[in-house]
Order: structure tokens, then sequence, then C-alpha cells
């Protein structure tokens, strides 16, 4: 059914069974009731409050802001959780849209418009009431077209923000199906007045209140005793601790330090295992590792090159070798099985000396080929850019690998330099997985990838409520993707981390790492 037809279901111009299918099939429902987490999920435990939980974390940077339209790296994206509440959050077992400040949502015009209904009573850490205004400010702020916000790229198809009473009004350029889980981006924080006053303030709705900032070094937190949501900030404070070496990290968790670390060595995993005190947490998610050449820049601008070097790259030695097995392996595109629509049936590219030695000498390129990476970039980022470069030397290319400073590797690195080590954690759905990374105006395009033809049907893609037809475009998007951007996807990794046993009610949540960046804010501390 067309979406132009109406039903006695809907008078919006949108088949509500057909939009509600696809929805579903998206990971994406209206929201009518419940909260950020299944009850089923903590059935058998009973929070105990009190206490300060200590997380000892990668990713942390002199260059961090508070900002959260900054926001890069495992530190800040927890952080974001732990002062911040979005409109809508996401399941941890299934990914579909839930309620946070928006209550419930309705579509109407074919996905172009949409209606948020705001929860009311809800009050900022300074005590100043939230209201829709300050949901509006957010979202203006981020999706103005000045903006150097990392979420600009998702927010690109509004055309107006309105507050109607208590009723948040959104209009697009472009239906939309996935736009609630657009609004569970992290960098979505709703900020007083929409950071439009001070952007780094970090005065959020959350369950804790910054109480202190050291960029790379720490941030502190203590209870927001006004939350407006009983199910969550179970202790009395939070310390988030930057720690960028792996050593440190594990000492600290073994030491009892701290009561959690992330991004574990997989190598350690048996070790960690073995510890009278320590869990260790493997979690399937849809990260991913990478290196990211840029296509507009010499050399990266010959496709047959960019090809070479996909060619050249042992995927299973290194699902095996730097992860341990702990994932799966990558085909250079950004999405998985973990993704609603997923494409199927796409050959597995595999490590081809021959093939990839044809493609290097079409492309007439002669000469070294400069690497950049850092153990910043991800966990065994340097051994795997050696096991590369041992790769592709087989297949007649010389990689060298130039090794920069953990510190600004996100800053000074990532998304300037033209082939570098990378990772992504995982997005609510493929539109904003694409959207984020592959669209040509996204200010987050690391490889530089400028398709119009792609760009045409990630819109397309975008308003389709047909789900068949959305996963037929999905599937061509994928093979676009694989085999003309500048993207090296060898392995989806899962996300490694180890708790104290003081450490309770973790959930496995496959929207990313960390608990989808909620550990403080879900779990709680043993008496």
């Amino acid at each position: 059914m067309s979406a132009s037809t109406k039903t006695p279901e809907t008078a919006d111009g949108l088949n509500r069974r057909s939009f509600l299918g696809t929805a579903l099939a998206a990971g994406t429902v209206a929201g009518t009731s419940g909260l950020w987490l299944p009850g089923s999920a903590r059935a058998a435990e009973t929070p105990t409050r009190g206490g300060t939980m200590k997380l000892g974390l990668d990713g942390g940077q002199t260059t961090d802001t508070l900002d959260p339209g900054t926001y890069a790296g495992s530190t800040m994206f927890a952080a974001a959780f732990t002062w911040g509440d979005r409109l809508v959050t996401t399941d941890p077992v299934s990914g579909e849209a839930l309620p946070m400040l928006a209550t419930s949502w309705e579509p109407s015009d074919g996905a172009k418009t949409w209606r948020f209904k705001i929860r009311q009573d809800v009050s900022f850490h300074d005590g100043t009431p939230f209201t829709v205004a300050d949901a509006a400010q957010t979202l203006r702020r981020h999706s103005d077209k000045d903006s150097k916000s990392a979420a600009l790229g998702l927010l690109a198809d509004i055309t107006k923000i309105e507050e109607d009473g208590k009723d948040l009004v959104i209009t697009l350029s472009n239906g939309n199906a996935d736009l609630p889980l657009l609004f569970s981006d992290y960098h979505l924080q709703i900020q007083k007045n929409g950071g439009m006053d001070d952007p780094n303030s970090a005065v959020g709705t959350g369950p804790y209140k910054l109480e202190s900032f050291e960029p790379g070094v720490r941030i502190a937190f203590s209870k927001n005793k006004n939350d407006w949501n009983e199910e969550r900030g179970f202790v009395d404070s939070v310390e988030i601790l930057v720690m960028n070496d792996n050593t440190a990290r594990i000492a600290a968790l073994s030491s009892g330090k701290v009561h959690f670390i992330n991004s574990l060595d997989p190598k350690t995993m048996k070790l960690l295992k073995r510890a009278p005190n320590v869990e260790t947490i493997s979690t399937k998610g849809k990260g991913f590792y990478s290196f990211l050449m840029m296509g507009d820049m010499a050399p990266f601008d010959n496709n047959d090159l960019r090809m070479a070097l996909k060619l050249s790259i042992d995927r299973q030695a290194m699902l095996d070798q730097i992860l341990g097995g702990y994932g799966s392996l990558g085909n250079d595109y950004p999405v998985n099985e973990a993704y609603a629509l997923a494409p199927t049936g796409i050959e597995q590219r595999a490590y081809d000396p021959e093939e990839a030695a044809h493609y290097y000498k079409k492309s007439g390129h002669s000469g070294p080929i400069e690497l950049r990476t850092a153990n910043a970039a991800f966990t065994g980022a340097v051994d795997a850019a050696v096991l590369f470069q041992q790769n592709a030397k087989a297949c007649g290319i010389d990689l060298q690998i130039k090794r920069e400073p953990d510190d600004g590797y996100w800053s000074n690195v990532w998304n300037k330099k033209a082939f570098c080590a990378s990772y992504w954690g995982g997005r609510p759905t493929q539109d904003i997985r694409y959207t984020t990374t592959q669209l040509s105006t996204s200010t987050w395009n690391d490889t530089h990838f400028k398709s119009p033809e792609f760009d045409a049907m990630l819109m397309q893609a975008r308003a389709e409520t047909d789900q068949e037809v959305r996963r037929d475009l999905y599937q061509k998007m994928a093979v676009l993707v694989r085999d003309t951007s500048g993207l090296i996807l060898p392995v989806f990794n899962n996300y490694l981390n180890a708790r104290s046993k003081k450490l309770m009610g973790w959930v496995d949540d496959l929207g990313n790492d960390l608990s989808n960046g909620q550990v403080a804010s879900r779990c709680w501390l043993s008496a």
C-alpha cells in the first residue's frame, strides 16, 4: 500500500500498518510507555545504593571538551550518559526506540512531520525546569548549518523545529521512518537552552551532576538527588579516570583502584578470567576496526589502489591474531547482521595477493604508502598495522607505518590524515550509520566518500515505507561502499570489558560499548 493511501487507521497520509512494519524492522516504534531498560533485565537483581563508582577508560584526550557535539572516544561517550539525557533511548536487546525525555511520538505526512510529547516535571541539575524550548534549542544548535556538531549530518533534513504547547514538532524535507532513533544519538544530550548560552556547561537532566573536569585525566560526578528517573543512578558519585594504557587499566582493576575497565586486549582475557575478584565481559555488537583512505587525496583518489589495499589484508589472520577470535569478519561496508535489514549474499572479500598485485600494477602507483596508527585508534591497532604491512608486502605493496601519539590522535590524525587506523561503535540503524560516515555532506565522513548515487539511495531508503524495497536499497548501498569507497573494514569487534565483582547490574547492549555508554547509569556497587 502506498504512503499516500489513507485508511481508517490513520488520516495522516501514512499507512500506520505499513509504517510500523517498516519501523519495527528498522528498530523503531512509537514509544508509549516504559523507560530505558526492560524490567526483565533486572528481574533477578535488587540495586544497592551508595558508594563511589570508578571507571578506568581509554579514549580520553587533553583536547576533550564538555560540548556534547564534539564527543569522540570512550571517555566522553561514557560521560555523555552520566550527566545527560536524550529525547529517545534504545532497547538494549532489540534496539527499538524507547521514551526518554520524549514520552511518545507520532508521524504524519509520510513521516515528514513528527510530533513528540515532552516529559513534564523534569528539572535540570541547577533546578531550572526542563521545557519543550530546551529540547527545541538543543536540536536547533546541533542542526545549524554552521554547527561543528558531529550530529549535524543526522539532522540535515530538518526544515522546521516548533514548540506547540507541551509538544515538539519536527518538519523534514524528506520522510524519515527512523527519526526517533536519530534523536538517540549520544551527541544530542538535552541541555539548558540547548547549550546556546554555554555548550560546555554540562548542565543536563541525567543521573549525575558534573563536579570537575580535567581533560585527558579525570571527570567527577555526584548523584543528582532530583533525578526524574528512579531506576538508575544508584551510587553517590562517579569518577571516570582516563587510562589510555591497557596495562595500566588492568593493574587498576586488579588492585581494586577501579570497578570497571574497557577496551581489553584479547590476549589478556584468559588471564583476567583467572583473577578471583574480576569478571570479563564480551559483548557482540555493531562496532568495527578499520583503516581509512581519504578518496579525494592522493594516492587514494585512485580506486584501483584502494582495491589493491582492500585485497592485501588478511582478515581472518586479523580476527584470530588481533581480536583473539572475539569478533567476526568484515567486508568493507559498515553494517553487520546486528542491523535490521542487513545485506545478505554479498561475497566475502578475502586476502588475495595475486589479485591485489594486479590492481596495484593497474593503479600505476609506486613507492611507499604511509599508514598512521596508535594504540588509541583501537585495541591492538599498532599490531594490526604491522600485520597489514606484512600482508601487503607479499602483494608487492610497501606500507610504511607511522606511529602517532595516543593523546590527540582523534583531533590531530583521524579525519585529517589521508590513511589511518580507526574504530567505530555502533549506530541504531543503517540510515544513521551511513549518514554519519558515508553521506557526502557529513562532518564525520572520514573517507571523504562522495557519491551522488549513494546519497540518492540513502535519501530514498530513509523515506521508504516498504521494507523489502528498503532492504534492496541497503544491499546496493553496501556494495557501492564496499567496491568504491576508501573504507577498509576487516573485522567487527566484540566489546571486551572487565568489571570488579562488586560492580553489579551490568546490561549487555548491542547498541554500543560500555552498555551503550550507560555503565554508570545502570550499574551499582554491592555492599
